[in-house]
């Protein structure tokens, strides 16, 4: 009997993943367990698992698709056993004539929409709902055409039907361009002769691109919407003295480079903030249901940009680690960053979070708490400048590389004068390193 292949809830909030590659195709024998698809959720990509031993048949959902977690999206066959016929595979869902109706109008097939009612049916809410959130490739079926909003627009006002267009978008997808060569715009009448010819030249107009917001993206953006309106974030920024914290990179380099792995001003920082969180523990805090829960591990997350967003990797128990190690793991998490085989454990537990700019040339900036933790650090990068020195002989002005910190706070949890203290005393250890052997 056929085994079917869910899409699974990896996390509490999931809600759906995004198909991103097939590891298997159909026909290809599996074993329980083998991998069958990667999928993408929560910033992460998870492999899905075959449930049985079999043949792997029916493949119901294709690549860059977004499924609600528990659909089914393929099946296990066992030893022997044909695929039944789609007409035996496809059931009519439960649903009222209204819901039917917009469905049919949208092009939408029932069985990809969820029912939100404990009995199963679907309502009119429901196929609004998965419209509102889906991307036009996947709501799209059978005999409608999948292309841009732009392309749309652009068939209905030069009156050509999309069935008559070929698309040379992603899986046939229709653009705007595409309209424009099949259906060119009327020439325009003759201008009379009284009337003087005009003076510009006009310019074709650009198409503009639409972005649909999944995976990654829509993980940050929902993340960040909740953060701006829902924490009341302060900032705090000082200058520190550089000097210091670079005699020591130069110091312990050679070692680094013996473990082929350079020491970075990231790893370093993630030290420091270790050591500093350890004397002020309030900001190794989270805010949940209006408390104030207080960690007893330092788990520092290290933001790395990707082409498709920002993802924070966590250094565990970073107060407990030696350099070497942080300076290993912060690589290590960065090339599986880069390369999409974070697990899950590596992005969860983070207690506090580091945002380092400074390899873009930027010199200060305010980042966003990442909830439900109530601090972040953000770097700017090392410059010289010209600052005044207090010496016996007098002041002095001497040229030295200084950085920016700029820490943000949660205010519910955090007062100014608990932030002020804990950046007095990084700024303290960058400055004097040696304090960390105290």
């Amino acid at each position: 009997m056929a085994v079917d292949v869910i899409m699974p809830k990896f996390g509490m909030a999931q809600e759906d993943a995004l198909v991103v590659r097939w590891l298997r195709s159909e026909g290809d024998a599996v074993e329980k367990g083998d991998a069958l698809v990667e999928v993408e959720t929560d910033k992460v990509v998870m492999e899905v698992e075959s449930p049985a031993t079999g043949i792997l048949s029916s493949i119901r959902a294709r690549e860059g698709e977004v499924v609600p977690v528990t659909q089914v999206i393929a099946a296990i066959l066992a030893p022997g056993e044909t695929p039944s016929s789609p007409e035996s595979e496809k059931s009519t869902p439960k649903a009222t004539p209204l819901a039917k109706r917009v469905a049919e109008q949208a092009g939408v097939e029932l069985g990809q929409v969820a029912a939100s009612k404990p009995d199963g049916k679907i309502r009119r809410g429901d196929v609004e709902s998965f419209l509102a959130q889906a991307p036009p490739e996947f709501t799209a079926s059978g005999s409608r055409r999948r292309a841009t909003p732009a392309a749309r627009f652009l068939a209905r006002q030069r009156q050509v039907p999309l069935d008559t267009i070929k698309g040379s978008g992603p899986r046939g997808r229709i653009q705007a361009a595409d309209v424009a060569v099949a259906a060119p715009s009327p020439a325009p009448a003759a201008t009379p002769a009284a009337q003087p010819p005009p003076t510009t030249i006009a310019q074709p107009q650009a198409e503009a691109i639409t972005i649909p917001i999944q995976g990654m993206r829509h993980t940050i953006a929902s993340r960040l919407t909740q953060s701006y309106q829902t924490i009341p974030h302060v900032q705090f920024t000082v200058e520190a003295a550089a000097i210091g914290l670079l005699a020591l990179q130069e110091e312990l380099q050679p070692f680094a480079r013996q473990a082929e792995q350079p020491l970075s001003i990231t790893s370093l920082l993630v030290k420091l903030c270790a050591w500093a969180l350890r004397l002020h523990p309030r900001l190794n805090s989270s805010w949940v249901e209006d408390s104030i829960l207080q960690h007893p591990e330092v788990n520092i997350g290290v933001a790395v940009a990707l082409e498709e967003g920002l993802i924070v990797p966590v250094i565990h128990q970073a107060d407990r680690q030696g350099l070497g190690e942080i300076n290993r793991l912060v690589r290590e998490q960065a090339d599986k960053a880069r390369a999409g085989k974070l697990t899950r454990e590596d992005v969860s537990g983070g207690t506090f979070t580091i945002s380092n700019l400074g390899m873009y040339g930027i010199d200060q900036f305010n980042a966003l708490i990442n909830p439900p933790q109530c601090a972040i650090l953000a770097v700017g990068r090392i410059r010289k400048k010209a600052v005044v020195l207090e010496t016996s002989a007098g002041d002095q002005v001497v040229v030295q590389p200084v950085m920016q910190l700029t820490l943000s706070v949660d205010h519910r949890a955090i007062d100014g004068a608990v932030a002020a203290l804990f950046l007095r005393d990084l700024v303290s250890v960058i400055e004097k390193p040696g304090r960390l052997l105290w």
